[in-house]
C-alpha cells in the first residue's frame, strides 16, 4: 500500500489515497502506522475519500486509533495531497469533514483554510490542577481547546500538566486539547499543545493555533492578523474578521517522502 509523509508546521502525517474505500479500518490502520518506533511515525492518518457534499472527504486518526472531528494541519496537508498527487486542477477545494465543509486554497507549497467555531466559547473558567487554580479558556475549533496564558511559555510542564488539563473532570466526557500561550506582541504569541489522542505534545496543532489567536483576540491581548510561531520552529498565520465568521488558517507543508507500506502483505 502507497503512503506519503507530509508534514504541516511540524505536525506529520501519514496520507493515503481511499478514494476506492477499500480501507475499512481506518483506527488499527492508525495504530499501526503512526507508531514511532514499529511504524512510519506520525501524529496522525489521514485517509483521502470520495464525498457527495464536497469535492473530497477527509478522515484522520489519531495514533491511539480514535477518529477526530477536524484538523487544521491535517486538512492543509491533505490538500497538498491532491495537488502533489494531481487529483484535481483546482487551486480552491472543498473537503467534507466531521465537524463540516472547509474550502481550501493551494498557494504552492503554503495551504490556505478556512476554519470555524463551533458553539460559543468559555472564557476565564477555573479548575483545580495539581492543588493550584488554573485559569482556562476553552474553545471548540472543530475539536475542543482549552487554552492557558503564561508568561514564560519554555517553563511549561506539557508532558506533566497536559494530562491533568486534558483529563480533567469539567471537560469530560470528551476531554480537550490543551494549549498554552504566550504573547509577544499585538500581532504574534507564541503556542505549546498537548494534543488528544496523540496523548503527548507535538511540535504543531492547526485546530490549536486558531483557539490560541481567537482566544487571544477575545482577551483583547492580539488583532488579526496574529503569527503564531509553534514549537517546530515554524510560523502559522491566522486571519479572522471581527465578528468571527471568517477565519483562515496558512502555513507550510513539506513532502519529505513517500513508500509503501509492507505490514500485513503476504510473502
Amino acid at each position: 500500500m502507497e503512503f506519503v509523509k507530509l508534514v504541516g508546521s511540524g505536525n506529520d502525517f501519514v496520507v493515503l489515497d481511499n478514494l476506492n474505500g477499500k480501507i475499512r479500518d481506518g483506527g488499527r490502520l492508525a495504530k499501526l502506522m503512526c507508531h514511532r518506533k514499529f511504524g512510519v511515525g506520525a501524529d496522525g492518518l489521514l485517509l483521502l475519500e470520495r464525498s457527495n457534499k464536497a469535492d473530497f472527504r477527509m478522515r484522520i486518526f489519531n495514533p491511539d486509533g480514535s477518529e477526530a472531528e477536524m484538523c487544521g494541519n491535517g486538512l492543509r496537508c491533505l490538500t497538498r495531497f491532491i495537488s502533489l498527487k494531481h487529483f484535481s486542477s483546482k487551486r480552491r477545494l472543498t473537503v467534507e469533514t466531521r465537524a463540516g465543509i472547509h474550502e481550501t486554497f493551494i498557494l504552492g507549497a503554503s495551504i490556505r483554510t478556512s476554519m470555524r467555531i463551533v458553539g460559543k466559547p468559555n472564557l476565564n473558567q477555573k479548575i483545580t490542577v495539581d492543588g493550584h487554580q488554573l485559569t482556562v479558556h476553552f474553545i471548540n475549533t472543530g475539536v475542543p481547546h482549552a487554552v492557558i496564558l503564561v508568561d514564560e511559555i519554555v517553563a511549561v510542564q506539557v508532558s506533566r500538566q497536559g494530562p491533568q488539563v486534558r483529563f480533567h473532570p469539567f471537560f469530560q466526557p470528551a476531554g480537550t486539547n490543551v494549549d498554552w500561550i504566550e504573547i509577544t506582541g499585538k500581532n504574534t504569541l507564541k503556542i505549546r499543545t498537548y494534543e488528544r489522542g496523540v496523548e503527548a505534545e507535538t511540535l504543531s496543532c492547526g485546530t490549536g493555533t486558531v483557539a490560541a489567536a481567537i482566544v487571544a483576540y477575545l482577551l483583547n491581548q492580539v488583532n488579526p492578523p496574529v503569527s503564531v510561531l509553534a514549537a517546530s520552529g515554524e510560523k502559522l498565520n491566522v486571519d479572522f474578521s471581527p465578528d468571527l465568521e471568517k477565519i483562515f488558517l496558512e502555513g507550510r507543508t513539506s513532502f519529505p517522502f513517500s513508500g509503501t507500506w509492507l505490514l500485513g502483505k503476504k510473502k
